[in-house]
């Protein structure tokens, strides 16, 4: 049963490092129904693993704390729910930790529901299932895997939301379903009504990135010029029952809501418009419709869809190796050729010394780190280059003597050097399976404030 005619949703952030003032601008100003935080990437769970492997109450978002503390009050107050996948590695601690701030500023009553289910490493460690990206299968990497999470779907916010939550936090669910849940949940969609969820999961993928379709990524001044960037505003969908939608923002932020911003995210990591997989729906963007129907909001029409695929796919989070990098700057004249003098000698040291590297990078920041020489100027050099060694090694020791090798050039290189840094750190990589969905099933944890 439709509980309302229309739901406002808004996006509070589009990955895990993301601002939070916007998020607090929607929860006060944006007359939701619904805020959600995707903060989740492929990598970044499984280095919530890792986390959460040294310690049990870790392994959520670092900035899951600071979020709630902004926007709790607001939300309760105005009686919006949030939805997120800052649980990570551990929703269960992750509900825990909002609970308390939720106690300690006395919002007393607020359901909070913890989704799990996602982690699949026990259903696929050791397996013979096919990578993606590489001719050999799982079990391939051996020991060196350390997380495995499978793209869930609506299935646990639903169960969540049936349950009274006011707070949704999962781990890795998929980002458009963080926002087709709720659509869902409120209008009494058929989750075989292809064409909803369809337009429900184009909602979704057009506020999943944030300030993407407000037109942060999408500003290139001179060209794309997008006013008052520093106030960037986050956007909003308003979704009627029928699935009639449009995206914008608060009035008076930042941004710009216009069918080219709306364009850019909705192809973005599109492989297919006419087949975007996802764990609820194989949606069609395809025959799209955007329209300008007034300041900074565009409508979508046209969105459809197809039966929901049999397979869910799990990022496979290994240890591949063990990187060590090292920065240095020189200034004034004739920076760049002692810049280069400088990558030169370690590029001659880390032999010279036993160090095996299976990959190398020597960078002059500023000159050619991104385009190869392309960046030279023809009239003249730089006034000042920071010069980068980073290498890819077998084990942490040879991965610390890149960047001491680096720090060394303070009086071993050329004249001039300084602001030197190094860096040793273990590699986590991620490699994609498909897994049957029957074999993965949520569960609902319920906290109370």
């Amino acid at each position: 049963m439709s509980r309302l005619d229309r739901v406002r949703i808004g996006c509070g952030a589009g990955f895990a490092d993301d601002r939070i003032e916007p998020a607090v601008e929607l929860a006060e100003r944006g007359r939701l129904n619904y805020l959600v935080f995707e903060c989740l990437a492929e990598r970044t769970v499984a280095l919530a693993q890792r986390a959460k492997l040294n310690d049990p109450d870790a392994g959520y978002n670092e900035w899951l704390a600071d979020r709630m503390e902004a926007v709790l009050e607001p939300c309760a107050r105005q009686g919006v729910k949030i939805i997120t996948n800052m649980g990570a590695a551990n929703p269960r601690a992750a509900a825990r930790a909002v609970a308390e701030i939720a106690r300690r500023k006395g919002l007393t009553g607020l359901k909070i529901a913890a989704v799990t289910g996602d982690d699949v490493l026990d259903h696929v460690r050791g397996t013979d299932l096919p990578l993606l990206e590489r001719p050999v299968t799982l079990s391939a990497l051996g020991d060196t895997v350390i997380s495995a999470n499978a793209y869930t779907g609506i299935d646990g916010i639903l169960a969540a939301l049936r349950q009274d939550a006011d707070i949704v936090i999962g781990g890795r669910i998929a980002d458009p379903a963080l926002f087709l849940a709720p659509l869902v949940h409120e209008f009494g969609w058929s989750t075989a009504d292809w064409r909803l969820m369809g337009t429900g999961t184009a909602v979704g993928h057009l506020l999943e990135c944030a300030a993407h379709v407000t037109g942060g990524y999408f500003a290139d001044p001179g060209v794309k010029e997008v006013p008052d960037l520093a106030r960037l505003g986050f956007p909003l969908a308003e979704v009627d029952a029928d699935g009639s939608f449009s995206i914008t923002k608060v009035e008076g932020s930042g941004g710009r809501v216009t069918v080219a911003t709306v364009t850019e995210q909705l192809l973005y990591e599109v492989h297919d418009p006419a087949a975007y997989f996802t764990p609820d729906v194989v949606a069609d963007f395809s025959g799209a419709r955007l329209e300008q129907v007034g300041d900074d909001r565009v409508a979508v029409r046209g969105i459809s869809g197809h039966s929901r695929p049999g397979t869910l796919k799990v990022s496979v989070g290994y240890v591949d190796s063990f990187i060590g990098e090292g920065e240095i700057s020189y200034a004034g004249p004739n920076s760049v050729a002692r810049g280069r003098l400088a990558l030169d000698i370690v590029r001659q040291r880390l032999p010279l010394i036993g160090v095996p590297t299976t990959e190398t990078r020597f960078d002059l920041i500023g000159v050619d780190a991104v385009h190869r020489g392309a960046g030279v100027s023809a009239t003249g050099d730089p006034g000042e280059v920071r010069i980068r060694v980073v290498a890819r090694t077998d084990s942490m020791a040879q991965a610390r003597r890149v960047g001491h090798e680096v720090v060394a050039l303070w009086l071993n290189g050329p004249c001039g050097g300084g602001g030197a840094t190094r860096n040793a750190y273990e590699d986590i990589a991620v490699v994609s399976v498909f897994l049957d969905r029957n074999l993965i099933s949520p569960t609902v944890i319920l906290e109370e404030s």
